[in-house]
């Protein structure tokens, strides 16, 4: 059994989903391994990772609205503010989703359902640079 890392940043538009499965894909095939588990992990709090259906977009419009609705950017009642109004909601949103995944992987290839991508879910307004590590366990 061995270990892969690799650091990872990519530059969000600003609120929404971005499909990061072909980036996860492409360090799995970096790493030279078969069979394994890989973990990957972003070092924000204000962003998160999600696995979700990748073949209708429609279906991560209808979850990032429920979460807009959920976690409303000008909620009065904030006091955690001071990187603008979206700051406390887009904390919120990350710690009612996930900052971390891990996926299995077979024969070089991750093990996803039919239907199941990965994706960098930017809670904030702005464009942001995102960190994360990819860890990669396996033979």
């Amino acid at each position: 059994m061995g270990v892969f890392k690799k650091d990872w940043t990519y530059k969000t538009k600003g609120k929404g989903t971005y499909e990061i499965t072909d980036a996860v894909s492409d360090a799995l095939r970096e790493s030279g391994f078969q069979d394994g588990l890989v973990s990957i992990f972003i070092q924000h709090t204000s962003c998160s990772l999600i696995l979700m259906e990748n073949a209708d977009p429609t279906a991560r419009v209808d979850l990032e609205r429920f979460m807009d609705d959920l976690v409303p950017d000008d909620y009065p009642y904030f006091v955690h503010t001071l990187e603008g109004p979206d700051d406390m909601p887009s904390h919120i949103k990350m710690t009612l989703t996930r900052s971390s995944e891990n996926i299995p992987f077979a024969g070089g290839e991750l093990e996803l359902g039919t239907w199941q991508g990965l994706f960098l879910w930017e809670h904030r307004v702005a464009p942001h640079h995102r960190k994360m590590v990819i860890t990669i366990l396996g033979e």
